[in-house]
């Protein structure tokens, strides 16, 4: 599935990853490909990435790396899913 992480001063990530876990309000949930369409507000915490994620350099210091993947932290935002494209708006 496609990924697109935007925050108001740039494009912080876009490219294709295995799933993605993000903070909901009323929980964290995770998105694999083929997932029902969503929106969702999010809370302060981080959005997961899984899969081989390739990050630009101006980009690379706001995550933080993990076994499968990496991390963003946020303070709120919301999230869309929809054919496959997910789309996340990061404060």
């Amino acid at each position: 599935m496609y990924l697109e992480i935007v925050s108001p001063e740039a494009t912080l990530f876009s490219g294709d990853v295995e799933s993605i876990s993000v903070p909901g309000v009323n929980g964290e949930f995770e998105m694999l490909a083929n997932h029902a369409p969503i929106v969702s507000i999010l809370k302060a915490g981080h959005v997961k990435i899984f899969g081989n994620i390739q990050l630009n350099e101006d980009v690379e210091a706001k995550f933080t790396k993990a076994d499968k993947g990496v991390w963003l932290a946020i303070n709120s935002g919301t999230i869309e899913m929809k054919d496959n494209k997910v789309i996340v708006l990061a404060d």
